[in-house]
């Protein structure tokens, strides 16, 4: 009889994934859920393209600066506390962008609402991680990663069923109803958790968010600006001076935001890489397929969006399946094996794709790409949560949400500038030559993650030797 089942959810268990999970489907579709929308908005906000790209970017900026802050405010005053306290900011900022009436309130809404999220998103990957033991979390991150996947590969979708059939402030108002019910569903059913540090990490906390904002507004600038450019220069210098800073003062901090020696265990180092990789190479893919789509193909917002599917679909239901797997064989092979597959998705995509394509021929290649991610989240989320101790699950959730955000900046950037040196929006060929070129720079991404996902531990096998503590379970990991 096998030893491996895994004991039912408790009540507080099953609450604590489903709210962290409802919280983390609002902040994970609303990075890109204006991509289909955008030239609705352009036309009833009556402003330029270049202008409104800032939607989407300022939303990113404070996401990503802001995200080891937000972990070290939940480990120092209450994860639960900051937690609401973030869900609260990214609804109210969500009625905001409802309610603008100009590009610029649009803009300043969006910020705040990436500042809500760069709260709200690492505390809930601690908050899950707390709440379950290492041999049962690869189950419930992976029903929550499939969530979170879904969210963000299904952005493009729902933004293009409301902009096309409901105005364009609903992509916002429908966050409201929804964030009161899990603020509510938190101050109820969930339990406060803190995390080691004694009191707050001042300085560390200027200078990652100093040092991170440097280097993200390089790479939001550096397509628009040049990167030559004095400003893109310049920003990845200071960025480049204040990170090197940071890790400085870390290693002699009475309290640090980040403990150095997260990054000497194979599996937190191994899982970032392949993670960073993973997320840049679906952001790519992301951002260029709806336009493929839309400039190539001729479909509309709806039309793209529902041409999307076979890529989300397999998010949603290989996710799950590959969370239960990860706890039965570990996270190396899920990971090498599911970032392999959506590197050969995606060059297949890269491959196929044509001014005369018909899009029946895309479908494999976009459910192999969709397969590989699916496959992959769970185990890469698990592998480094499960390097650290349980009150250290905070700090470890803070770098891995900032430098996933990062990867998709990365991955967009890069993509971008290839496809601008490799063709433009003149004419559907010169588009498709620089789409092929842009997805194929996602397909390398994918494929350094799957040479990084071969350097986590193997499984320790029950039975191989003397039953371990989490504590000691996670110094093996290295």
């Amino acid at each position: 009889m096998s030893t491996d089942r895994k004991p039912p959810m408790t009540a507080a268990q099953r609450w604590v994934l489903t709210l962290t999970s409802l919280a983390a489907f609002m902040i994970a579709l609303d990075g890109t859920i204006v991509t289909t929308a955008l030239t609705t908005i352009r036309k009833s906000l009556n402003t330029s393209v270049e202008t409104l790209e800032w939607t989407v970017s300022a939303y990113i900026l404070t996401f990503a600066v802001l995200m080891l802050t937000g972990s070290a405010l939940g480990d120092r005053f209450g994860r639960r506390r900051v937690f609401v306290a973030g869900l609260t900011l990214f609804t109210a900022s969500s009625a905001a962008c409802g309610l603008s009436s100009t590009v610029a309130e649009l803009i300043a809404a969006r910020a705040v609402q990436g500042i809500g999220a760069a709260v709200v998103m690492p505390l809930a990957i601690a908050q899950l991680g707390a709440a379950f033991p290492p041999r049962e979390r690869g189950r419930a991150m992976g029903v929550s990663a499939g969530i979170i996947g879904l969210a963000t590969a299904g952005g493009p979708f729902v933004g293009g069923v409301v902009a096309q059939g409901l105005a364009w402030q609903w992509l916002f108002w429908v966050n409201v109803p929804v964030g009161v019910l899990v603020i509510a569903g938190v101050l109820l059913k969930m339990s406060e958790t803190h995390g080691p540090q004694a009191r707050l990490d001042l300085v560390g906390v200027l200078l990652t968010t100093t040092g991170v904002l440097g280097l993200v507004w390089a790479l939001v600038r550096g397509n628009d600006a040049g990167w030559l450019s004095a400003e893109t220069l310049g920003a990845l210098v200071i960025g480049t001076v204040l990170t090197v800073a940071f890790v400085l003062w870390e290693r002699r901090a009475p309290a640090p935001m980040v403990p150095l020696r997260f990054f000497t265990h194979r599996a937190f180092s191994a899982g970032n890489v392949a993670s960073f990789t993973m997320t840049g190479a679906m952001y790519a893919q992301l951002y260029f397929l709806s336009q493929y789509y839309q400039t190539v193909l001729h479909y509309g917002p709806f039309g793209a969006g529902v041409r999307m599917m076979p890529f989300t679909a397999t998010l949603l239901i290989f996710g799950p399946l590959s969370g239960r797997l990860a706890d039965r064989l570990g996270e190396r092979r899920l990971v090498s094996g599911g970032l392999a597959m959506q590197a050969l998705g995606l060059a297949g995509i890269a491959l196929l794709a044509g001014r005369h394509v018909s899009y029946p021929a895309l479908i494999p290649a976009l459910i192999i790409s969709g397969v590989g991610v699916s496959t992959a989240i769970p185990p890469t989320q698990k592998a480094v949560v499960s390097a650290v101790q349980p009150q250290q699950i905070g700090q470890a959730s803070g770098v891995f949400s900032m430098l996933r955000q990062f990867g998709a900046l990365f991955g967009t950037a890069v993509a971008v500038a290839v496809f601008a040196a490799s063709g433009s929006y003149a004419t559907p060929q010169k588009f498709t030559d620089g789409f092929s070129a842009a997805i194929g720079v996602g397909a390398g991404l994918a494929a350094i993650g799957a040479a990084a996902g071969l350097v986590l531990p193997r499984l320790r096998r029950a039975g191989a030797g003397p039953a371990v503590s989490p504590e000691r379970e996670a110094v093996a990991a290295r």
